[in-house]
């Protein structure tokens, strides 16, 4: 089937979309309004410290959203969380057989050091501009109120694009639908995460506990940075994370390297070798099994490869000549599982360091799973690559009897992880939103077929067994998760307008 008879199937599938009859997009004199008209809230949303861990911040930033849905003619409610409550809004004039649509987006974020900051607090927003040098400037506030507005502006402050920038982007487009007289045509339920930041330990089951309330027919989640390109992205998956620990044991305690170096085996030197097993020089993993399951078809890879990334100037970046062989291009790397070692432990170095054969060493792995190859199977299989390297697999510390008699000696711990999930890139979901976003850009949006981080898009899915989608709003070099956080101001903007258009696609 050709890609427009399949795009055609797909709207049957989901409803009729017609973006002349049923999709209208602002006008840039609308959108501008909204957008300027938003940015004192924004203002105050930003001043609002809002750590996961601080649950009085978490319930300030609670009380402060319900006040700005309700404004936009929603009803809202806390959903308790251990002294840190989610926040639901629906709208209150919902239209009649339409679909409904949850977005989700959090309002915490990443702790801060405000010494790192070039800025008085990273709760006190700037307004900065790039200079000749490169360098970024002070410049006053008002002039995000000027006409015409610079897209090139930015805002700075903790959250501004992580996820706050993307709530305010959304109750713009609410007051933009206001401003232009019109009204949502899909049926609005909003959920507000407070512990994204954290990896949303208990959001399943607050999902759980409220799942005729939450019920969609599909998710749309926007976090996250948009392709460097800068072009409207929709992705249709993430990969999942677990940590594995991964212990080589050697004498029941340090022994000296002069007197006993040659003589008993080294745990490190045995851990650095087995590591070494599992990965070859073009650092495709060798473990058997560990990539059969992933299938991409032809469709699939020509979507890929046409995925705008800059190879070049990723490796410039990261200072590597070359890069591993896991897939044909950057994006068919990351729809395999992978094996990252992210540390390794035996005894000590540097100043600390003594002239040992340690008792034993570790190291921690963490594993990308993908829907095809979850956690259990991934493990499963380096256990049994380990064995087949002649190691007894113990949990805990060996005993005096299991050393007696095997030579080498090691533990598999499964920690903790989140799992994988992805919509299919011909679903009618899928097809609803890319038509959505490429009214509102007039661009080809970039289309990923699953990205490398994990979000908390498992614990949803598996609960509300809804389809999603990840439509991400923010610049790609926005500084999240560090200092200097920010949003470009053009972002917020073209934000707004591809809300405004998903609300009015039917």
């Amino acid at each position: 089937m050709s890609k427009r008879l399949l795009l055609c199937a797909a709207f049957t599938c989901f409803g009729s979309l017609s973006l002349a009859e049923s999709a209208s997009t602002p006008s840039t004199e609308q959108a501008m309004r909204a957008v300027q008209a938003s940015f004192p809230e924004y203002w105050e949303l930003l001043s609002l410290p809002n750590d996961a861990a601080v649950p009085a911040d978490v319930q300030k930033n609670a009380q402060w959203l319900e006040a700005a849905f309700r404004k936009r003619g929603f009803t809202t409610r806390q959903l308790p969380n251990a002294g840190k409550p989610l926040v639901y809004a629906e709208l209150v004039n919902q239209p009649a057989q339409a679909k409904t649509v949850l977005f989700y987006m959090h309002f915490d974020g990443q702790p801060v050091l405000p010494e790192q900051w070039a800025q008085k607090s990273p709760w006190q927003p700037v307004v900065k501009q790039r200079n000749a040098a490169g360098k970024w400037d002070v410049v006053d506030t008002t002039r995000l109120q000027a006409t015409p507005l610079d897209p090139e502006l930015r805002v700075f402050g903790r959250s501004s694009s992580d996820d706050k920038g993307p709530i305010m982007m959304f109750l713009a487009a609410f007051d933009a639908l206001k401003a232009a007289g019109m009204e949502s045509r899909v049926r609005v339920k909003v959920l507000l995460d407070s512990e994204e930041e954290k990896g949303s330990p208990t959001i399943g089951q607050v999902v759980k506990q409220n799942k005729d309330l939450l019920k969609a027919d599909v998710l749309l989640i926007h976090d996250g940075p948009m392709h460097a390109s800068n072009r409207s992205t929709l992705i249709f998956g993430n990969r999942g994370n677990t940590i594995v620990s991964l212990t080589v044991y050697g004498p029941k305690s340090p022994l000296h390297s002069g007197h006993y170096g040659n003589f008993i085996p080294n745990p490190a030197q045995r851990l650095a070798s087995l590591l070494g097993s599992m990965k070859d020089d073009d650092g495709r993993v060798t473990i058997p099994g560990y990539y059969d399951r992933i299938k991409l078809s032809d469709a699939e890879k020509r979507i890929l490869a046409a995925v705008p990334d800059d190879e070049a100037a990723i490796r410039a970046r990261a200072g590597v000549a070359r890069t591993e062989k896991v897939g044909a291009n950057y994006q068919e790397a990351l729809q395999y599982p992978s094996l990252n070692i992210r540390g390794m432990q035996a005894a000590a170095i540097g100043d600390k360091g003594a002239n040992i054969v340690p008792k034993q060493a570790t190291a921690e792995l963490d594993l990308r799973t993908t829907p095809e190859t979850p956690p259990d199977y991934l493990v499963h299989l380096i256990e049994a690559h380990v064995r087949s390297r002649g190691y007894y697999l113990v949990q805990g510390e060996p005993t005096d009897a299991e050393r007696a008699v095997h030579d080498k000696i090691a533990s598999i711990v499964l920690g903790r992880g989140s799992q994988a999930a992805y919509t299919r890139m011909d679903s009618a979901e899928g097809a609803w939103t890319y038509a959505a976003l490429k009214q509102a850009s007039g661009d080809e949006p970039v289309r990923i077929r699953m990205m490398g981080g994990s979000v908390p898009t498992d614990k949803l899915v598996e609960e509300l067994g809804v389809p999603f989608l990840i439509v991400p709003l923010v610049n790609s070099d926005n500084n999240q998760h560090s200092y200097d956080e920010n949003l470009r101001v053009g972002h917020y903007l073209a934000g707004v307008r591809t809300l405004f258009t998903l609300l009015r696609s039917e």
